[in-house]
């Protein structure tokens, strides 16, 4: 079914895609509670741009202010380089060739799936608003469910026809905040991939909002990681993986065994070896970050001795936790099960230096 609905979808583009950038955004809600900081960046023309961070980052902030549901407190807000926001203009949201999808979907559960879709194309006649609405359907594979009521529908139907209703007026850009937050582990993979592949044929510009590093990866042509209101990195997924600016951002795309230590000649011993530390001037306090995943495993050679604290089972890998000579704390690793058997206990570890990242110490965290 699912499939049939897939290959019978409506591809025709959107009436043209935007740039939308931010020009040193910062916005408050109180002169004690500052949101954003002077934030600046541009989501390009039919890309999907992801702003990504923990709780309180300032995320979904900076999409309401560029749907214009709210004010920035300072810079400007441009569309194809004409401001649609700043100190002298603020255009409402209906003026901006903005979509916008909800994170609860926001479904009127007393219209039919046709009028939820229909809902904003006001400008239209009747007839001519039906026919959008249903193109849009047919878009997300859900033209036959266009009398239906929303609570018949899973949550990832719910969430395909959210989307309709955005792209139904052909935005120029779609703003989407943590769209598939309220979907189950399992559904949320393929609705994910359904979404992003309609992303694609209509060519929106689109910015998405999420907390999840992977589903970042999964979808955003680039990143954008903010913490605490401040842009900390702008890049594709493998830039922000294997080249992190801070410690706070290897910590969000990866778990990490962090040690103290300080660089002598260019080098920083720690409990797992000794690694380069390049660009780091001597006596310098640093993080080490060690990723889960760096570690080869022998019961019979290695480059350090360790035993086995506890492992658990997770399918394809095992979690595995090791005592190390001159670790205060437990080290702890993913590997591929079946890498050691069941019974042992005395092993050795080889860490691959890829998947070490210094970084100079501050007071922040991973």
């Amino acid at each position: 079914m699912a499939g049939k609905a897939a290959a019978s979808r409506v591809t025709a583009g959107v009436s043209f895609a935007a740039r939308l950038a931010f020009d040193r955004i910062s916005h408050q809600f109180s002169p004690t509670a500052p949101t954003l900081h002077d934030v600046s960046l541009a989501a390009e023309p039919g890309e999907v741009l992801c702003l990504l961070g923990p709780s309180g980052s300032g995320k979904t902030t900076l999409l309401r202010i560029a749907a214009g549901i709210e004010a920035q407190t300072r810079g400007r807000v441009l569309l194809n380089d004409r401001e649609i926001a700043g100190p002298d203009i603020f255009l409402p949201p209906e003026k901006r060739s903005i979509g916008l999808v909800f994170q609860d979907f926001a479904l009127f559960p007393h219209l039919t799936i046709l009028d939820n879709v229909r809902f904003g194309l006001t400008a239209l006649s009747g007839t001519d608003a039906k026919k959008e609405a249903m193109i849009s359907l047919a878009r997300v594979g859900l033209e036959d469910y266009a009398q239906s009521y929303p609570h018949i529908l899973s949550g990832g139907e719910q969430q395909r026809v959210a989307l309709a209703r955005a792209i139904a007026p052909r935005p120029a850009v779609l703003l989407m905040d943590e769209p598939f937050s309220g979907l189950d582990s399992r559904l949320k993979d393929s609705v994910r991939a359904e979404t992003l592949a309609i992303l694609r044929q209509s060519r929106a510009t689109a910015i998405v909002v999420t907390h999840d590093a992977e589903e970042a990866m999964r979808m955003g042509d680039r990143i954008a990681l903010l913490k605490d209101g401040r842009l900390v990195q702008l890049g594709t997924a493998e830039e922000l993986y294997n080249r992190p600016t801070s410690l706070f951002g290897a910590g969000f795309f990866s778990e990490l065994n962090i040690f103290e230590a300080r660089t002598l000649n260019g080098r920083v011993d720690t409990p797992l070896g000794t690694f380069a530390s390049p660009g780091v001037a001597d006596g310098s306090a640093v993080s080490v970050a060690v990723r889960l995943s760096a570690f080869d495993v022998s019961e019979t050679q290695g480059e350090t001795p360790a035993r086995v604290v506890s492992r658990r089972f997770l399918g394809v890998v095992e979690l595995l936790e090791f005592a190390v000579p001159g670790a205060d704390r437990p080290v702890r690793a993913r590997i591929r099960c079946g890498a050691l058997s069941a019974s042992v206990r005395e092993i050795w570890l080889t860490v691959r230096k890829s998947d070490v990242l210094v970084f100079e110490r501050t007071s922040e965290s991973a």
